[in-house]
């Protein structure tokens, strides 16, 4: 039977390419605000990072009605690292609108996205987004669309989808580019017309494949998932399945049902077919799970998310300044908020380590990683974390593999050459180089994962900030050699103390100073950047002595450079093998992880001579 009162669709695309702004306007234009209302910009973007950066992290749910037809929408992450949020909440959906810049065409993450949709055999409606661009070129990027179908082994009635044109910020969509657009309805009619409406039993048992898992503290787990199969009830009885554990048959009872209606969830007695629901109270749900009736425990199929390829050891912080700017700053603390993490983030792994002290979390990517990291430190957590590196496998001949990237890369044509040069030191292969005519050039390479780590700050500087960097994973492959990461050493604090003018000026001439006066400092924490390879002790508490000549006001004279502020993002960058990067809410410090300088040198010495 088929549920001709819904519709359910996913937003997906690369990253921002306007999904969550073509949102905004099919909420505004359903009648989902009132006329007067004040909404910000990007209201699917609920959560402080996802506002600052302008990118989506986690997958949303929200609701329309059009012409008495309830659309059940998801707003999906663009973002490669989060890929596992789009993979799993496809299972909800009968059908996806692909958003592509009418300028940049379909890009790497286009792919990742259109392809899972694919292989799923869902219905797809291409929305060539951003129309209004001055350098929009659209007929163009069909072209490329339909390409990419073909790339992706669509078949006929995949290939012969429908193309809407529209300018989500301007709130306007068309079917044929020269008509005059005047607002969203031709999107609404054709997810309408084109998207199937959703099909199952009612008088079969209930059957509810949990896709996401949100989590709110007063209530806990929420598992969110479409009713394939049957009525799901208030207060009923029913079992948890999964597909992937044959053993799992977890008794529970549905204590609170929800359905979503615009930016709400709103409380429901019972749900049937076709409806996306949230459901709260049962503790030991999880993704993949199937709630079903007791005396019919059939789970539905799910597929396994993509493997993590690179990791991080999060660590108490040892410091000397441990303790001073956190407030949860000890092993059990740590322990909880990563575990609690693993509720919500399918991506994610966190392992055990033979000490206590440490944890190897593992996820899709530096972004990934460092979302989390920023996360932790904004509610108060203090700890200390080593460079990303790679997740090896070993095929069957015990030959090592590693994880290759898939990229595509932007570039003026003055900065090809130095791109090409820098990539190729990182093991990067140019499979394809092409001109756009806009004066820019882009290029494909394949490179191993490891090859990236530290490189996106290095590629703004070599580009002027006018380069664009794309990368998609792109499967294992024999491993390629080893790789220089940073050429330049590191300028490490002699002693402990309070940095000064006097200090920070004899050390300034040894290369980029990262703090200024004023600042706490202790023995092997790192205040800068050699110009040169090797590290450097410098000693930035240094003042100069007392004379009878000196005059007082003789230390204004000295000037000091700018001291280079690091982001998160940058100093996860920066840090070497030897090096971990301290977290606060307060301060981001670099140091070395053995602090003491004499046995530094001993182990310096010691793997040399390995």
């Amino acid at each position: 039977m088929k549920r001709e009162d819904i519709r359910n669709i996913a937003i997906i695309a690369h990253v921002d390419h306007g999904k969550t702004t073509l949102v905004d306007e099919l909420l505004k234009q359903s009648g989902v605000f009132r006329s007067n209302q004040n909404v910000v910009e990007r209201v699917m973007d609920s959560n402080d990072l996802e506002r600052e950066r302008g990118i989506t992290i986690l997958s949303k749910n929200t609701a329309v009605h059009y012409d008495g037809i309830k659309i059940n929408i998801i707003d999906t992450p663009g973002h490669a690292d989060f890929g596992g949020e789009v993979e799993r909440v496809l299972k909800m959906v009968n059908g996806v609108v692909l958003v592509v810049d009418a300028f940049e065409g379909p890009m790497p993450q286009t792919k990742f996205v259109l392809k899972k949709a694919l292989e799923l055999d869902l219905p797809v409606i291409v929305c060539i987004n951003k129309i209004d661009r001055p350098e929009a070129r659209p007929t163009e990027v069909i072209d490329e669309v339909l390409e990419l179908f073909i790339e992706l082994n669509a078949d006929e009635k995949q290939l012969d989808c429908p193309f809407v044109f529209a300018s989500a910020k301007s709130g306007v969509a068309v079917l044929d580019i020269k008509e005059e657009p005047v607002d969203m309805k031709p999107l609404f009619e054709t997810i309408i017309n084109y998207i199937p409406a959703p099909e199952g039993d009612p008088n079969e048992s209930t059957q509810v494949l949990i896709s996401t898992i949100d989590y709110n503290e007063y209530v806990g787990r929420i598992g969110i998932g479409k009713v394939d199969n049957g009525t799901i009830k208030v207060n009923q009885d029913a079992v948890l399945v999964n597909a992937h554990e044959p053993d799992k048959f977890v008794k529970v009872k549905i204590s609170k049902l929800y359905e979503f209606d615009g930016l709400k969830k709103v409380d429901v007695s019972e749900a049937t077919i076709g409806a996306i629901v949230a459901i709260s109270g049962i503790a030991d749900i999880h993704i993949g799970d199937t709630i079903c009736s007791p005396e019919k425990p059939n789970a539905i199929p799910f597929q396994k998310i993509s493997e993590p390829t690179i990791a991080m050891y999060f660590n108490v912080n040892d410091s000397p300044l441990a303790g001073t700017e956190g407030k949860f700053v000890t092993s059990r603390h740590l322990r909880e908020r990563l575990m609690r993490e693993l509720n919500t983030d399918v991506s994610l792994r966190v392992e055990e380590t033979d000490t206590t002290e440490s944890f190897k979390v593992s996820g899709r990517g530096e972004l990934h990683l460092s979302v989390l990291i920023e996360n932790m430190r904004r509610e108060g957590y203090e700890f200390s974390v080593s460079k990303a590196e790679v997740l090896y496998k070993y095929d069957e001949n015990d030959k090592k593999l590693e994880p290759m990237e898939h990229t595509m890369i932007d570039v003026p044509e003055e900065f090809v050459g130095v791109v090409i040069d820098k990539l190729g030191q990182r093991k990067g292969e140019l499979i394809g180089m092409t001109a756009s005519g806009t004066g820019y050039t882009r290029m494909e390479f394949s490179i191993p994962a490891r090859g990236l780590i530290g490189y996106r700050g290095e590629f703004l500087t070599d580009t002027k900030g006018n380069g664009i960097i794309n990368t998609l994973f792109d499967g294992y492959d024999p491993y390629k050699g080893d790789i220089q990461y940073r050429k330049q050493g590191s300028l490490i604090a002699f002693e402990s103390g309070e940095s000064v003018t006097y200090g920070l000026f004899n050390a300034q001439e040894r290369g980029i100073l990262f703090i200024g006066a004023g600042v706490k400092v202790y023995s092997g924490m790192i205040v800068g950047q050699n110009g040169k390879a090797e590290d450097i002790e410098v000693n930035v508490c240094k003042r100069k002595q007392l004379t009878n000549t000196r005059a007082s006001g003789s230390d204004d004279s000295l000037k000091l450079s700018p001291p280079k502020i690091l982001s998160l993002e940058q100093a996860l960058e920066f840090i070497d093998t030897d090096e971990l990067l301290e977290v606060t809410p307060v301060n981001l410090r670099i140091r070395k992880k053995t602090l003491d300088p004499t046995l530094r040198m001993r182990e310096k010495r010691n793997s040399q001579n390995k």
